[in-house]
């Protein structure tokens, strides 16, 4: 009972690795409910070296949310879409609201959307894959309207991603948030220019795939993650997950790739600074 306790405790803040840019967190499900509390999360943050934070909504409440959590601190920016388990709720109304919040300065990606079938007669309530189709050729439309990076989850699905991309023509920028196939995919993703966003999933000894995959990502298109509270990375996995543990990440990733945890935080940044549109954030 101790044992399972002490797993269940938030890691402790590691030491910087550099200065960071968490590419998709949610700071509502990390508990933020207002601006105080996102100021003391990125606070946190900041002790790792972790400048700034792009908040993600998976519903309509969570879009509004994020967004208005961009305004409450520099540090802050945002991403609206509907989740695709949630395609269903992408109604008329849905639309025109989403497309509001993606023309906002600081809301800077259209995500996460894309295609989960993992989750489909798992899951009551989940939208159908072909919901989950349409909404994600409306957000593709939505994020080429926008100019906006295109922010994908993608579960148990490379093969249909891939023809709905085909099909309706990737955005200029595309972004694979948690990118946690193999090899061939991250080849196919490489060579069409787009971006693989890592998350603590690299350090798990099971991901067998993934770290075979991580080494062919190139720098100029890699950016680094925590989906928190998700995903917490080893040796804290089960723990709960927040930005400052962002480091851990980088760090097993470093071990994996053979290159010093630094570089990695450099490039990575300077990825998201150009995904982003952003002048520097992180210098």
């Amino acid at each position: 009972m101790s044992s399972q306790k002490e797993r269940r405790e938030p890691p402790p803040i590691p030491e910087p690795v550099g200065r960071l840019i968490d590419a998709h967190t949610h700071l509502d499900a990390c508990g933020a409910v207002d601006a105080d509390d996102v100021r003391v999360i990125l606070d946190r943050a900041g002790q790792a070296g972790v400048a700034a934070v792009v908040t993600i909504a998976d519903d309509l409440d969570a879009a509004r949310w994020a967004a208005q959590a961009a305004d409450w601190d520099p540090r802050v920016y945002a991403a609206a879409a509907l989740h695709p388990t949630r395609a269903d709720a992408l109604t008329d109304a849905a639309k025109a609201e989403l497309e509001q919040l993606a023309g906002r300065d600081r809301v800077v990606a259209v995500g996460e959307t894309g295609l989960d079938l993992y989750w489909p007669g798992r899951l009551q309530g989940c939208a159908e894959p072909a919901q989950q189709r349409e909404a994600f050729a409306w957000h593709i439309d939505l994020a080429k309207r926008t100019g906006k990076p295109l922010m994908i989850h993608n579960r148990d699905a490379d093969a249909e991603v891939l023809d709905v991309l085909r099909a309706e023509g990737a955005p200029e920028t595309v972004i694979f948030h948690c990118f946690s196939s193999g090899p061939e995919m991250a080849r196919t993703c490489v060579d069409a220019g787009w971006i693989l966003s890592l998350s603590g999933t690299v350090s798990f000894r099971n991901a067998r795939e993934l770290r075979e995959a991580a080494p062919l990502i190139p720098a100029g298109q890699m950016l680094v993650e925590t989906d928190a509270p998700f995903l917490t990375p080893h040796p804290y996995r089960g723990a709960p997950n927040e930005s400052y543990c962002l480091p851990y990440t980088v760090r097993a990733l470093a071990e994996l790739v053979g290159r010093p945890a630094e570089d990695l935080a450099d490039e990575s940044s300077a990825t998201a600074n150009r995904v982003y549109g952003w002048e520097s954030c992180c210098s």
